[in-house]
């Protein structure tokens, strides 16, 4: 199913939130809605959230509705989520459809004056890219290219000084700070994967997440499924895959956190029976980051994480601590 119909979105959320939004109201107490206490954002992704967090400091509460291992092109809220999203002062997405089935409780708190900043409309419409399957919508993994994902950093300080005018100062100086070091771990993340031998620049994973990266930073990428988790890997993919691994010597394939691996191990079948042996090269993140509290449950961790496992077992080089470890060097 394509993750950019609104199919996706059932009848009976909309109603739900209708129903509930009058009670959630009046059974908020009165010292939450006091002037004096700090915006509460909720965020649907972590990755939404990490970055409006680098922006508002200790200025707002933000909360992430979809944790660790959470696939967004398949999540559905439950009536908790539902509430906190009533709850909150305001909601920050990405985007581009990638939440496909909150689509219509999206819509309706948008028609309750609720603010709703989708971080993907912020990005210029000749940055995104558009697959042919898509039928002129977009890809949504926006957050895979770092500079296009830094891109969003003014509509995030926007939106929170519009829901917090005092804060705008620090919200602007926020984001540039985080900004700058979002440009330091593109540059790394360019040095790193363009070490990969030219014959091995072939990313294959579970499923089409990793677009924005190849086209930022030069490698080929290879989905065993389509963009969106709920399309299927036929027989025929699979063998035409393998042959490509075959055929250019790629040495691994990478599954991912939040889909599951059972087509990235038949493709390791597949080539060896062919003949070449291919590995997994490690576990990437792609639609949901690591475990809260962890490194790779912030977005640098996230994409440091990625690309120093991809450069490494695709034959390139990378620094034994990865863009930490070079960030801790350069601030000495």
């Amino acid at each position: 199913m394509n993750i950019c119909s609104k199919t996706f979105a059932t009848k009976s959320l909309t109603k739900f939130i209708a129903a509930v939004g009058l009670a959630v109201c009046l059974l908020l107490p009165v010292a939450a809605q006091a002037e004096s206490e700090r915006p509460h954002i909720v965020a649907t992704t972590g990755m939404v959230a990490d970055l409006v967090r680098a922006v508002a400091g200790d200025r707002a509460e933000v909360e992430a509705l979809m944790g660790e291992g959470v696939d967004p092109h398949l999540f559905k809220p439950t009536r908790s989520d539902t509430v906190k999203l009533l709850r909150a002062d305001a909601v920050f997405i990405s985007g581009l459809h990638l939440e496909g089935k909150m689509t219509a409780a999206f819509d309706r708190l948008r028609e309750s004056g609720k603010p709703v900043v989708a971080l993907g409309d912020a990005v210029p419409k000749e940055r995104l890219l558009s697959p042919p399957e898509f039928e002129g919508a977009h890809d949504p993994h926006i957050w895979m290219d770092v500079g296009i994902w830094a891109s969003t950093l003014p509509a995030i300080r926007d939106g929170l000084a519009r829901l917090d005018p005092a804060g705008t100062e620090t919200y602007a100086r926020n984001a540039d700070a985080y900004g700058a070091e979002l440009a330091r771990l593109d540059a790394y993340a360019r040095r790193i994967l363009a070490s990969i031998p030219g014959k091995a620049r072939v990313l294959v994973t579970a499923h089409d997440a990793f677009n924005y990266l190849g086209r930022a930073y030069g490698i080929e990428v290879r989905g065993i499924q389509g963009i969106s988790t709920e399309s299927e890997a036929g027989l025929r993919v699979i063998e035409e895959l393998a042959a490509l691994l075959a055929d250019r010597g790629v040495p691994a394939v990478f599954p991912e956190t939040s889909v599951s691996d059972r087509n990235v191990r038949a493709l390791v079948e597949g080539a060896g029976a062919r003949g070449h042996r291919v590995t997994l090269g490690g576990a990437l993140f792609s639609d949901a980051m690591g475990a809260p509290g962890s490194y790779e449950g912030t977005y640098i961790g996230m994409i440091d994480h990625n690309v120093t496992t991809i450069a490494r077992a695709l034959g390139g080089e990378a620094p034994a601590d990865g863009f930490q470890g070079k960030l801790a060097l350069a601030q000495r």
